[in-house]
Formats: structure tokens, sequence, C-alpha cells
């Protein structure tokens, strides 16, 4: 018998009721316990989404919790300054994130009194918040129904609705998104969209996903059809570029000279050795001058340090240089450096990358012991 149109919208509406029911209920008993999911503060929430994209559960917990401690709300953090949350964040990466973190609770104090807009077509007019992290703080912390559709989603909803279309295509997005929007319930739209991350994160996985588990195994046409490990469909990530640099570790006293990246672009607002690209220290040498590195300088090779970003590779060679008098601190003229200082080692209340940090430790001489007894291993 031919269905009706009536038929299957009532067949579709029951498979989404019951596909909510599932996912609620599993989240409810099975759900880990996370921080950012014992508030439902909007602050707190949004706080979490930006410092999870791109960043494992485990390494944020620790961030998020130092960043709650020292700023309580979104007036703390709007009125603190760049350096100290950068510093905050230091070690966190895409460092992108803090920059924009910090503009968008100085438009939240500014603009909206304190206050996060609930809606989520509002919250993607402030600095920095997307369609994902919007559809976050809007259904978790405001129960409005929001879809949002991160890289988890985007799997789950790829083999319950079998998406051949290439999940980072545009046509790809474009029906996830659509799927994400039918699916969100009226009621409890923060949990579902929670039930979807997690489901993707410990269940649903890239590769061997546990479908034998898995609360949603019958409703799943991927698994009806035997195809769970071919879906999503992902293209090919494009080979990273590999890129010289030199970077020079100058010491005065116990003090390190440091120069600081102009805001926007790579490692903006941060903190590091003087660092340009070149190939060796005979090419890096007029850049290095720029950088604030006196011509004088005696400059010894000390190592090399590897450091992988999204798209690009970094090979540094470290120099290391001794100052007998502290250099005059003139502004840099090598891009993107905007200023100069010396600091000590820990460079405390400023944001230092992990790759300066890297490199800082690729330049600290031998204590004698280790090194006569690398001799007596040889």
């Amino acid at each position: 018998m031919k269905q009706t149109r009536k038929g299957r919208a009532a067949g579709s509406a029951s498979r989404e009721a019951t596909l909510a029911a599932l996912l609620k209920g599993w989240f409810r008993k099975s759900a880990r316990d996370l921080p950012w999911r014992r508030t439902r503060d909007p602050y707190a929430i949004w706080l979490s989404e930006v410092m999870l994209q791109q960043t494992r559960v485990e390494t944020v917990i620790p961030y998020y919790e130092r960043f709650l401690q020292r700023f309580p709300d979104v007036r703390a953090l709007a009125s603190a300054e760049l350096d100290e949350v950068l510093s905050l964040w230091s070690g966190l990466g895409y460092y992108r994130r803090a920059r924009e973190l910090h503009r968008c609770a100085q438009e939240v104090a500014s603009i909206h009194g304190g206050v996060f807009p609930a809606e989520a077509e509002e919250l993607r007019k402030l600095r920095g918040i997307g369609p994902y992290t919007a559809g976050a703080v809007s259904s978790i912390a405001f129960d409005r129904p929001a879809a949002l559709v991160d890289g988890n989603v985007a799997r789950v909803l790829a083999r319950l609705e079998v998406i051949e279309d290439d999940v980072k295509s545009t046509a790809g997005l474009k029906r996830i998104w659509s799927v994400a929007e039918k699916l969100v319930p009226q009621e409890e739209p923060g949990a579902w969209n929670q039930a979807l991350m997690e489901l993707g994160a410990t269940i649903c996985t890239p590769q061997n996903p546990a479908c034998l588990i898995c609360p949603v195994r019958d409703a799943c046409a991927a698994r009806a059809q035997g195809r769970e490990r071919e879906l999503p469909i992902v293209g090919e990530k494009k080979a990273s570029p590999r890129v010289a640099m030199v970077a020079v570790v100058v010491e005065h006293e116990g003090r390190f000279l440091f120069a600081r990246r102009k805001d926007g672009g790579l490692f903006g607002g941060l903190w590091e050795p003087p660092m340009v690209e070149a190939r060796s220290a005979e090419d890096a040498k007029s850049s290095l001058r720029g950088a604030g590195v006196a011509a004088e300088a005696k400059l010894t090779e000390v190592g090399r340090v590897e450091h992988v970003l999204t798209h690009r590779e970094l090979d540094v060679l470290v120099l290391r240089a001794r100052a007998d008098r502290p250099w005059p601190l003139e502004t840099p003229t090598t891009a993107p450096y905007e200023r100069l200082a010396w600091l000590e080692r820990s460079a405390e209340g400023v944001g230092v990358s992990t790759l300066a940090r890297k490199i800082l430790a690729a330049a600290k001489p031998e204590k004698k012991g280790a090194a006569r007894k690398k001799k007596a291993r040889a």
C-alpha cells in the first residue's frame, strides 16, 4: 500500500521523538561529569565551548577552572588586560580564540550590559561567535531550540541519516545543518545537543564505533546498511607546508629578550624570543637585527624545535646569545613584532606560546654534571 504524505510525516515525527527520548535518557544516565555541565550560566557555557574548539576535554578542564576563578563573570573578563588573558591561555593553543573571547566579553559588557542574549541569531552578532557556539549557548543556557553542528555531531548525523556528501564540503555542511535543525526538539534542546556531542565523543567515534552499546543503534540508517565504518565521508587533508624559522634566545643577567607580536595573525599578542623566517643563522641576521638582536651578538646554534600548527609545520633552528649589557629596546622593524622587553624566563603575566616555551627549553645550557655523564656514556 502506498504511504500517504500525512503518514510519512507522522512516521518521521515518531522517529524524531523516539530519537530524542532515547538520546536524552542515555545522556542523563551516562554523560561524563564535566564542570561546565554543572551550570546554566551562559558565560561559563560560552567560555567552555570556545575552549573546547579543537582541544581535548582533559586539556581544557584546568584552563576552564583557572579562567573562572580569575574572571568569574563576563565583566571581569572584559575589564582585564589582554596580556593577562593570553597569559592564562598560554599552552592552550589557537590563540585567536583568546583574543576573540576578550573582544566578545567587551561587546557583551558594553552593548548588552553584561548579559548574554538568549537567541542564537542575536548571539551570532557578537564577535567570534559562530553558528555552533551560538547554538550551544542558546540551547544549553536558555533552553532555546537552536541546532548546533561540530565534528562529533556531523559524524553522528551522517551515520544516522546516511549522508553521503563530504561533511566538510559546502554541500555536506548545508545538509548536516538542515538535519540538525529538523531534529532539535522543543523540549530540553540543550540536553539533546549535549547528548549528540557526547555520543560522538564516546561511542560514535571516527574509527570502530561502539554500535552494540549505542542507544540509537536501531534507528541508525548506516548501521542498518552495514556502512557505519564508511561514514562520514571526509575529503583528504592537504599536506601542510614546512616552514624554516630561526629563533634567538638572548640572555642578560638572568633576563631574556622577548618580542611581542602585533594583534592578529599567527601568535598575535604573544611574547616570544625573536624569531624570523630563514633557513640559516646567516640568512636570518639582518631580520633579527630588526627584531631587536644587536649586530654584535655572538650567535651559537644549540638545537632545533619542530612545531605542528593547523596549516603549517615549523622547523625552528634555535640560537643562543649572551648580552654583556642590556641592549636599548627600540621599536622593532621586523614584522610582525611591535614591542621588546627583557623578561624573566617564566614571563609571568604575559602570553607565551607552547612553541616559545620549547625554544627557551632548547636553549637552556646543560648542567656540567649532565654534560660529563653524556660524555661518559659515549
